[in-house]
């Protein structure tokens, strides 16, 4: 199905890609629908975040700046004003 299998009950932007098998040195290949939708090109680094409870997040740097920036700044204020 074109745009990913969509979740059931979900918004439309959510999608299954289907599973990736880990090879020997710990790689995985993304399914080349994710790529494409993405915007995933050979090169680029990617961003690997994880949470014992939920997993592994995958992701572009990019998409994390505007939250770290918005928390750094929130630091900066916080140390100016002595809290």
């Amino acid at each position: 199905m074109p745009g990913g299998k969509h979740l059931l009950g979900k918004s439309p932007g959510r999608h299954i890609f289907g599973t990736a098998r880990v090879g020997e040195k710990g790689q995985i290949v993304i399914p080349k629908e994710a790529r494409l939708l993405f915007h995933v090109e050979p090169g680029d680094t990617l961003l690997i975040l994880g949470d014992e409870d939920t997993g592994i997040i995958v992701t572009k740097p990019e998409v994390l700046q505007k939250a770290a920036l918005e928390i750094f700044e929130k630091m900066e204020k916080e140390d100016k004003n002595g809290a």
